[in-house]
């Protein structure tokens, strides 16, 4: 993470390696211990991303879009159900016999947003702002994912103010707990 370019680029990248870790676990056999290992990467990806979205980007798109609202809206409530399947995740190993179910929901999750941002959100953001201001929020979300937790919080708030101050806090426990696991 932390790819360069504008925004758009920055998260459309982000989306590519989160892609390549959802093919690396189809492509293991169930109960392979390294689907979960892989599963633990894309939640830390997964989780950055989705912070800085919540931070910079659906700002953005409340004030540039003419329905930025409800777009925005829309956005939170994909992360919001995305976030609670992968805390049911936490703690799962891989031969747990709700890992795989809840692997493969949280692929469906992730892939219908990334179609939805990609094809309809991107297109529309990019239509709406200039080069600067996308820029901009490029550096933004890269600034905000090398502090952003790195494991599912559902109940953190996901509008600014709050969440800015929230998941610093939260990345650093997060970055604590991760080195004392080994995850």
């Amino acid at each position: 993470m932390g790819h360069g370019g504008d925004v758009i680029d920055e998260l459309s990248t982000d989306h590519r390696e989160v892609e390549e870790l959802f093919g690396r676990i189809e492509a293991l056999p169930p109960g392979d211990r390294r689907r979960k290992e892989f599963a633990d990467q894309a939640v830390i990806e997964l989780v950055r991303h989705a912070v800085a979205e919540e931070q910079y980007l659906y700002p953005a798109v409340r004030e540039f879009l003419p329905d930025g609202d409800e777009v925005a809206d829309k956005e939170l409530e994909d992360h919001s159900a995305a976030e609670r399947t992968m805390k049911e995740m936490e703690g799962r190993d891989a031969d747990d016999p709700e890992f795989d179910r809840l692997v493969a929901e949280l692929m469906l999750e992730i892939r219908s947003h990334i179609n939805d941002e990609e094809r309809n959100l991107f297109p529309r953001l990019r239509q709406a702002a200039t080069e600067e201001q996308l820029n901009d929020l490029g550096e933004k979300v890269r600034k905000a994912k090398k502090t952003a937790p790195t494991r599912p919080h559902p109940s953190a708030p996901d509008t600014p103010p709050a969440n800015k101050i929230m998941d610093r806090g939260a990345g650093m426990v997060d970055r604590v707990r991760d080195a004392l696991t080994g995850r």
